[in-house]
């Protein structure tokens, strides 16, 4: 583990959490620095305490460090110097003033103050602040070099208690001892997914014309290697999402002038809803629970003489259930009805064959670990242009050119290239690995998983958090220490769900720390909030 896991960074909420916050002022900014009088209370509440966001550090429930943070004008440092960007020599886009910056003596020993710049660091990146002034004491002037800190300006307040106006950007604070041991944010989201270097770099390769014959032979190894990896005989490559891929195919669909049948049992089956209703298609709906299973007696109900095709979720990334796509090919394949799937959080993820489906959807990130940008559609038929269709979203057009009618983008090819570089076999048994550590983990930890095992993928753990705590104030705090969950779509929102992807390539530690963090906020907040909510 890392040596600072012991220590919990988050934003302040709680009572008992502002309390200690005025007695560290008081301690700090009374009895250490004479800036203030004494008072029988020993605490000391801030002048700009209802404007301050406090970052602070806990060990357990103790609180041992913190920073507040304001943008709101005038500042403090407005007040002793003029209007700050009158006096700095930078161009300023987005202003914070940083205050308070303040830890309990017996915890200076440096690892507290350098985790709440780095705290302080990706709350302000978050927050789109390009500069961070701040009026620091002239007794630790070294470490604020230390953190990236540059002075400016003169010296502020009394002869007792001097102070000198520093200011923070990213670049200063990348330069400096604390951001270069600051590791780069870890994603553990379904896309974009956690790369390496050698991706940045391959993204990074000189750009050549999409016309060159050189491009077309490197999108031919592409329509190749992917092709191959889920038994399809043609593909589509367009620059866009995955959204882009499943209208493409609802495109299709409106050509046939036949009735479908739409699988939901999550929310990208509502989607495939959303895609059908906006092309008008004539379609019945099968819905489910989230995380609840089609059966064989689902379709016998529903199909009818009149069902020419069918469109499901292959893997339902709300809940990271997987439907059975051989059920669905069998009763297809039984009843002539056309197949088509979203398959945008499968390929790549868990081996796919296509063999038997009429079209189906992909992309260049999620599991397959490009670059997001490129979108994939799948088939074995031949297809015939229609002026009927947009001309982007005509897939017989791109048939008919080649797979290159329009512009696209050699750097995002390149790096697609270099992903499938990676064999399918290692990718699949590197996804199975993590996912079950995980699952192991937060089962171990009785942590409700949406999903069960009979029925999951191993791309993604959706975990229900308990009604009284939020599931995205778990996910802010995890990320503003490094490790970013998937909590921000409003479905998880809505179930106060947080999910965990597997289709990173994560070091074990990074795992471990990940998980860390996030039991560790997860306990603390699971007492609190009981606690604070019974006074």
């Amino acid at each position: 583990m890392n040596k600072n896991s012991k220590y919990l960074y988050k934003i302040a909420t709680y009572e008992h959490e502002l309390k200690q916050i005025h007695q560290l002022n008081y301690q700090t900014f009374v009895e250490e620095i004479p800036q203030h009088e004494e008072n029988d209370q020993k605490e000391l509440i801030d002048s700009f305490h209802d404007d301050n966001t406090y970052l602070i550090c806990l060990d357990e429930d103790t609180l041992v460090g913190m920073i507040a943070i304001r943008d709101k004008r005038p500042f403090s440092l407005d007040k002793k110097i003029g209007k700050v960007e009158a006096s700095l020599p930078i161009q300023v886009n987005k202003l914070c003033e940083i205050r308070l910056l303040s830890v309990r003596k017996e915890y200076r020993n440096g690892r507290v103050f350098l985790g709440l710049t780095q705290f302080l660091t990706r709350y302000c990146l978050e927050k789109g602040y390009n500069v961070t002034v701040i009026s620091g004491t002239v007794r630790q002037l070294k470490l604020y070099r230390q953190m990236g800190f540059i002075p400016f300006a003169h010296l502020v307040g009394t002869k007792e208690a001097q102070y000198q106006p520093m200011y923070l950007t990213k670049e200063s604070f990348e330069q400096s001892v604390a951001g270069r041991q600051m590791q780069r944010m870890i994603k553990f989201l379904p896309g974009p997914v956690h790369m390496n270097d050698d991706m940045y770099h391959a993204l990074a390769q000189e750009t050549i014309s999409h016309r060159n014959d050189l491009y077309q032979l490197k999108w031919d190894m592409v329509k190749k290697r992917l092709c191959k990896m889920v038994n399809a005989k043609e593909l589509q490559i367009l620059l866009g999402s995955g959204t882009l891929a499943n209208d493409c195919i609802a495109a299709q669909l409106s050509l046939l002038q036949e009735k479908g049948l739409i699988l939901c049992n999550g929310e990208f089956g509502k989607r495939l809803i959303d895609h059908a209703k906006r092309w008008k298609l004539s379609f019945e709906i099968i819905e489910k629970n989230y995380g609840e299973p089609f059966t064989n007696e689902d379709f016998k109900r529903m199909i009818q003489p009149d069902t020419k095709w069918i469109w499901g979720v292959h893997c339902e990334t709300s809940t990271g259930m997987v439907n059975d796509i051989e059920l669905l090919k069998r009763i297809c394949g039984d009843k002539q009805i056309k197949l088509c799937l979203d398959g945008i959080s499968s390929i790549g993820a868990i081996p796919v064959n296509l063999e038997g489906v009429t079209f189906a959807s992909g992309v260049s990130g999620k599991a397959i670990g490009g670059f997001t940008g490129l979108s994939f559609v799948f088939h074995h038929h031949p297809i015939i242009p229609s002026d009927q269709l947009p001309r982007y979203m005509d897939l017989g057009f791109y048939m008919k050119k080649g797979g290159i009618p329009f512009s696209q983008s050699s750097n995002l090819l390149e790096a697609l290239i270099f992903a499938l570089e990676e064999e399918d076999e290692h990718r699949y048994k590197r996804i199975n690995e993590i996912h079950h550590y995980i699952r192991n983990f937060l089962e171990n930890h009785d942590y409700s998983i949406v999903t069960s095992l009979a029925n999951t993928a191993p791309t993604i753990l959706t975990i229900a958090i308990k009604e009284h705590i939020h599931s995205s104030m778990i996910g802010e705090v995890v990320c503003l220490q490094g490790y970013q969950l998937h909590y921000s779509s409003e479905y998880l929102k809505k179930n106060n769900w947080i999910q965990v992807s597997c289709l990173g390539k994560h070091q074990l530690n990074d795992i471990q720390r990940m998980l860390h963090i996030f039991h560790q906020v997860h306990q603390y907040e699971s007492k609190w909030s009981l606690l604070e909510n019974k006074q």
